[in-house]
């Protein structure tokens, strides 16, 4: 299988149904090696640099990178090793914990809205908005901290979650038709791998901190969040903003495959340096005849 074919099954397609149960935590068949993925990962890091500095010149476009994945999937090191060499002054990388008080106090969309990239500039999402259909759905507790006006634990049902699907397809619509490219990925692990990356964070005094007791309650309704993924990417991959799931047991290859989706998407933009009128030209000029003038 070539690495072309490997990104195009990972794409959930807008408009069809899928199952989770189809796409793959691993690929035997990768179309490239961990040695060729290295050396072009480092030939792309030049390309992305380029992209980055056209898409800060012109300030016509945004980007925005969602990354969901559940625990232990390599969220924080993918952004690392594929984004980490881009100039810090136009990205902005944003990792979502619960929300405080304050953000309780608006709705769940408010504080995603407070972190949108700028035209010219990089964001990136790690956990999102999305989690308020996946941890809230597994978790319908969890919404009866915002206070919404007459919802009840029992209101919290399928129609209230498809209301949210909706909202979110409009807000993402709204950002994409105003200058917003919306880059989602899903971080695709299994169980076993789970455990097997939890187990080195137990054995390995430099990674304990990395642990968290309360990761293992969430590892046990495991089903039930695979269905709530199941429903997102069904109700929320659209034609303005697809869905990718990365097979994510070899994290090279999940890195590899995230650089790639987004440099195709950054290809898109057919990004160009901004183009000098002739009165901006007439003062570069005279700009080069004061400084052609002074004295050394």
């Amino acid at each position: 299988m070539s690495h072309d074919k490997a990104l195009a099954n990972m794409l959930v397609t807008p408009g069809k149904k899928m199952k989770l149960k189809d796409y793959k935590t691993d690929v035997k068949q990768k179309g490239i090696t961990k040695d060729e993925a290295a050396k072009l990962m480092e030939e792309g890091m030049t390309h992305f640099k380029e992209m980055q500095d056209m898409l800060y010149a012109a300030k016509s476009h945004s980007v925005l990178i969602i990354i969901q994945a559940m625990d232990a999937a390599g969220k924080d090191s993918a952004v690392k090793h594929v984004l980490s060499g881009l100039n810090p002054v136009s990205v902005k990388v944003h990792s979502y914990k619960a929300p405080s008080d304050e953000e309780r106090a608006h709705d769940y969309l408010w504080r995603h809205n407070l972190d949108l990239p700028a035209r010219g500039e990089i964001g990136i999402f790690v956990r999102s908005h999305y989690e308020n259909v996946l941890a809230c759905k597994v978790h319908p507790e969890f919404v009866l901290g915002e206070n919404i006006p007459n919802i009840g634990l029992k209101d919290i049902d399928k129609k209230f979650f498809e209301m949210r699907y909706r909202q979110i397809n409009d807000w993402e619509r709204h950002l994409s038709e105003n200058g917003t490219t919306i880059i989602k990925v899903f971080l695709y692990n299994s169980k076993d791998e789970q455990k097997k990356q939890f187990m080195e964070r137990l054995d390995d005094p430099a990674k304990n901190w990395k642990f968290n007791v309360d990761d293992l309650k969430d590892r046990a309704l495991w089903d039930k969040y695979m269905e709530a993924y199941e429903a997102m990417f069904n109700h929320t991959s659209t034609e303005w903003a697809p869905w990718h799931i990365i097979p994510a047991n070899d994290r090279w290859f999940s890195r590899i495959a995230l650089g790639s989706i987004i440099y195709r998407r950054f290809k898109t933009l057919k990004l160009k340096y901004p183009v000098v009128n002739p009165e901006q030209k007439a003062k570069l000029e005279e700009a080069r005849k004061i400084l052609e003038a002074e004295k050394d």
